[in-house]
Formats: structure tokens, sequence, C-alpha cells
């Protein structure tokens, strides 16, 4: 299968430093009326994955001059104790977000911490009432992987309205908002999941391929309609040598960094798969890029909805 020439490389760190500029200059005019956005972004215990991603949204704030306050509770921390922290957040005015980030300790309860940060202040979109706002097509906070998928589209002028796309994965927090958000750009959208039966049928009609089953290279070049534009929101780590030859046999630059750091990223797609496409999102280099500035997007526009400030 020859590498297309035509493909159209979707580069994710563009986009996200295109939203991010335009941020900033929403902070700027939210100062001139005395307003700060402000985000608490909450770290439980100390996994080191999740250290190094919330550090990046704090610093992210920094940049844009969005407040931000870091709050790292012990790893023995209850569900209780995570209540009365999320209540006290959502009393706060100078807090507009509040950031939970994933993985909890298994003693804590995620779904009643979710229910239980104001759907005002809920950046991640996760609460009940905001999707259901999402699905009536109402204004609301927004998961931020999912609305990167639709600013990648728009952004790099794909056409969405009356294109075929087929969501592969059903989780509330990307393929359920990601498929809404396409319904709503008026895409004919079919949503799939690992109980599909015959899934390479699905996908092969897809214009719009949106991967995010969170199993690596799982969409393979025969589930592939030639032309397509493939998202693939994906990010597993291979550490396994009979799964990095499966993926990156023969790559040089892949090889290279297996060798020095022991692992690599791969997406939900196999990249063979992309020499199919029209166009697609790299991983690493694509969607994950946008996540935190959607972020970053969701705290300026929580801060607003709050104020019931146009725009």
């Amino acid at each position: 299968m020859a590498v297309s020439q035509s493909a159209n490389i979707l580069d994710g760190a563009r986009i996200a430093a295109e939203i991010q500029a335009e941020v900033a200059v929403e902070v700027q005019r939210l100062a001139a009326q005395g307003i700060r956005p402000g985000l608490a972004a909450v770290l439980v215990g100390s996994v080191p994955a999740s250290q190094i991603y919330v550090r990046s949204k704090v610093q992210t704030c920094e940049q844009l001059g969005i407040f931000s306050e870091l709050i790292t509770p012990p790893a023995t921390v209850t569900t209780e104790e995570m209540l009365a922290l999320v209540a006290q957040l959502n009393a706060r005015e100078d807090i507009d977000g509040i950031l939970i980030q994933t993985p909890l300790p298994s003693q804590v309860d995620k779904k009643l911490l979710d229910e239980a940060v104001l759907p005002e202040k809920d950046v991640d979109g996760f609460h009940p009432i905001n999707a259901g706002r999402l699905q009536a097509g109402q204004p609301a906070l927004v998961p931020c992987t999912p609305a990167g998928v639709i600013e990648i589209l728009k952004r790099s002028h794909l056409p969405i309205a009356g294109q075929n796309a087929v969501v592969v994965g059903r989780s509330d927090i990307v393929g359920k908002p990601a498929a809404m958000l396409l319904l709503h750009e008026n895409a004919t959208v079919t949503l799939c999941h690992s109980k599909t039966r015959d899934l390479a049928r699905h996908t092969r009609e897809a214009e719009i391929l949106v991967a995010a089953i969170g199993r690596p290279g799982f969409i393979t070049p025969e589930m592939v309609r030639p032309g397509a534009t493939i998202i693939d929101v994906g990010i597993n780590r291979i550490t396994e040598r009979s799964e990095f030859d499966r993926f990156f046999a023969g790559n040089a630059k892949r090889e290279a960094a297996f060798a020095s750091k022991g692992s690599v990223i791969v997406g939900d797609v196999h990249p063979k798969a992309f020499e199919l496409a029209g166009a697609y999102t790299p991983v690493p280099g694509g969607v994950g890029k946008l996540t935190i500035a959607m972020l970053m997007a969701n705290t300026v526009r929580a801060a607003k909805l709050r104020r019931a400030i146009a725009g």
C-alpha cells in the first residue's frame, strides 16, 4: 500500500495555539471589566502522568492570564472529603471552573463528584445537566476533547454538514458527546462500539471517522474508506517489542524513540490506515494538543456565562 501523497496532516499544535491566542484576547477583554477567569485544578495523590498533565494546565492558565489554583488532596482522601472540597469551590466567586483530574483512587466515587460540581463551573462538561443541554442543543459547557475534534475539522476547512460520520467508542467523555456535536453540525452520524456487529461495514462508509475506543491500532486499513478524514483520539503507550513491531516495523524515527524511552505512543488507528486518508490527525500531535486549549476556552466561557456576558 503506497503512502498517500495528498493526505492532509491536521496539525493539532497549530490549531491549539490559535485557540489559546483567542482565549488570551478574551481574558484581556474581561480584565478591562475587572474580571479574571479562575480555574481550580484538583489533583489527588501522586500519579506522575497526572502531575505532569495538571501542571501543564496550570502553566497554560498563567500564560493566558487565567487565575489558577492547584489543590492536592492525599491519595487517602475519601469521597466525603472530596465532596466537601467541591462544595467550597462551588461557593468561591473567584473560581469559574473546577477540574478534577482522573484517575481517582478507587475509594472515591467519581460520579458523585461529577454531579456535585455546579453545572456552570463544570469545565469538563461531565455534569448530567450539561450532557442534557448538549443533547438538546442548548448552550452548555462541552467536554474538551470532543470540542477539540470539531475545532480541528472546522479550522481545517473540512466539510461536516451532510457527511457520513462514524464514531467508534461510546464513552460519556468522548464518544457520545463527539457524536452529538457532529449531529449538531448536520453530519449523518453512526455511533459504534465494541459490540457492533460487522464494525468494518460501518467504518468503510465513513467520510469522517472518529476513533475513540481506547485500543491501540484498533482501526486497520481494511476498515477505512479511501479519502476519509480520520480523527484519532486514542493515546496508547506501547512497551512490548512485539506490539511495537506490529505498528512501527521499519520506522527508524519510532525505533530510535522506542530504544531510548522503552515506549512509544500509538493511537486507536493503525498507522498503515492513515495511508488511505484524505486528512488525518497524527498521534502524538493531533487531538491531544486541543484538550488543554479547549479547557482554557471553557474556563473563559464559564466566567462569561456565570456573569451573563454575551459572546
